[in-house]
């Protein structure tokens, strides 16, 4: 029974590392976008010149700070739990941060507002799996899976 147990809480940890992993290399995927060729998303922020370039390439590097949650939460949720708890909040902030400025947006920024509207539906997405994995560390979660095991 405690080596199934075992099984079962490393599958978990394994799905939890792949969900934290996923939202993890597309955010960086967009922070080398951002800080590597800015200039391909100043149409999409109605940005243009040097200081666009400058405001994206900033963005890019708000994003990595960002990031720097995590790869521990990757290397193991369970026991940096609490900073897993930081990354789900920071996914929360950015989410309802975004929705915010979509709602708020004066009329006539279509192609911006479509920008906001793709960072508002991965945020969503995201926080939808990093949620999941977060529920897979969970000991209530793990209690709940081995006693069903044992009926």
């Amino acid at each position: 029974m405690a080596a199934k147990t075992l099984t079962k809480t490393l599958a978990r940890t394994w799905v939890t590392r792949f969900l934290v992993l996923t939202v993890f290399a597309i955010n960086l995927h967009c922070v080398i976008s951002f800080i590597f060729t800015p200039e391909r998303s100043l149409d999409a922020f109605e940005l243009a010149g040097v200081p666009g370039t400058v405001a994206i390439q900033g963005i890019g590097i708000a994003f990595l700070m960002w990031n720097a949650t995590y790869p521990l939460v990757i290397f193991n949720p369970r026991k940096y739990r609490a900073l897993f708890v930081v990354v789900l909040v920071q996914q929360i902030i950015g989410l309802v941060g975004e929705s915010i400025i979509y709602l708020t947006l004066p009329a006539g920024h279509q192609v911006l507002g479509e920008s906001i509207l793709r960072f508002i539906v991965f945020d969503a997405a995201g926080l939808l799996l990093l949620a999941v994995g977060f529920a897979l560390t969970l000991k209530r979660f793990t209690n709940n899976c081995t006693t069903k095991d044992r009926n």
